[in-house]
């Protein structure tokens, strides 16, 4: 049932079918939370992420914008407490191509700069950590027109790479994943 609400909660708005000269405005919003019940602990970890996209669509087939987004996350393990905050700033290209009148298929290309906060608690005392590094993925969709522009949205995942440096000689993270088949979005869309 979790799963289920998981994947309730990702909603994708974007707007496939636009028209040359149109304003794209769309973006994503997802949560989830895990409960694990170990012998002698519990472990929880809550999720939440926006991430807003504005574009401006210059071919029937082509779009570029800007989006960014915002995540936050936190693992309660007792006593041990790990708070994260995401923050992207990048641009994005669209191809898309209509199959028919209820039908398309589209692909966003986004890059940008990235930045993390970690805090990780024990008991009363903590310690900061931050980093910044870059990020690049591409994330294949459908798109099902449902009536007078308004529409579904569907991805089951996606390909990208991303790097985080942290300050005051810290590790380099460098993390590249295809996660085709692994996630699943739904969403909803207008098109003005």
């Amino acid at each position: 049932m979790k799963k289920i609400l998981v994947m309730a909660a990702l909603a994708i708005c974007s707007f496939a079918n636009a028209q040359k000269g149109t304003i794209l405005v769309g973006g994503n919003i997802g949560y989830s939370s895990e409960t694990v019940d170990y012998t002698n602990s519990e472990t929880k970890n809550n999720q939440f992420s926006f991430s807003p996209k504005v574009g401006y669509q210059f071919h029937d087939n082509w779009t570029v914008g800007g989006e960014f987004t915002v995540a936050s996350s936190k693992n309660d393990q007792g006593v041990n407490e790990y708070k994260t905050n995401d923050f992207k700033l990048g641009a994005f290209v669209r191809y898309s191509v209509p199959l028919n009148q209820t039908f398309s298929v589209f692909a966003d290309l986004g890059a940008g700069f990235q930045n993390r906060k970690e805090k990780d608690y024990v008991g009363a005392n903590y310690t900061k950590y931050k980093a910044d590094g870059m990020y690049v993925g591409i994330t294949p969709a459908l798109f099902i027109n449902m009536k007078k522009g308004f529409g579904l949205n569907f991805s089951i995942g996606g390909l990208g790479y991303d790097t985080l440096s942290y300050d005051n000689n810290g590790p380099d993270v460098s993390n590249f994943y295809f996660n085709f088949g692994q996630t699943f979005n739904i969403g909803i869309s207008k098109n003005f």
